[in-house]
């Protein structure tokens, strides 16, 4: 049953590691990669990665990508977006924000510090969710 533009959001907002794919090339298959992200409700997806890393040299050639998230308790659910990005600046507060799904709070000021402090070039990747797909398809078995 296909979610609701209220339960997708909801969902998609919960704390679920997502798997990005960008596409690569007429021969080869799409780049997959695990990533966390950050969303808000009827806004942006934010994500970061390393500057250099293919995956983002390939969200760069494409200018668009899909994140897919899925659960399978208490029923299998999953909501996929898509849409064009924009590359921004890294900022602090969005290691924070990003971070601060995934880890105890307590833990979140230490791992920003680390992510930042490693000396890799972070670039911050927003996608503006133009395409959905989401479906609640029933209790897991």
């Amino acid at each position: 049953m296909s979610l609701t533009v209220e339960e997708r959001a909801q969902f998609f907002a919960e704390p679920l590691v997502a798997v990005l794919s960008v596409a690569a090339g007429s021969e080869r298959g799409p780049v997959t990669a695990p990533v966390w992200y950050a969303y808000r409700p009827d806004g942006d997806v934010m994500l970061f990665t390393g500057r250099a890393s293919r995956k983002a040299r390939l969200i760069e050639q494409a200018g668009r990508f899909t994140l897919t998230v899925q659960r399978t308790s208490p029923s299998y659910r999953y909501a996929a977006v898509e849409g064009p990005t924009a590359f921004v600046a890294v900022t602090p507060e969005l290691v924070e924000r990003v971070a601060s799904r995934y880890l105890p709070a307590d833990e979140v000021p230490r791992y920003a510090r680390d992510v930042l402090s490693r000396g890799e070039e972070l670039i911050a990747i927003r996608l503006r969710p133009e395409r959905w797909n989401a479906a609640d398809l029933g209790p897991s078995h």
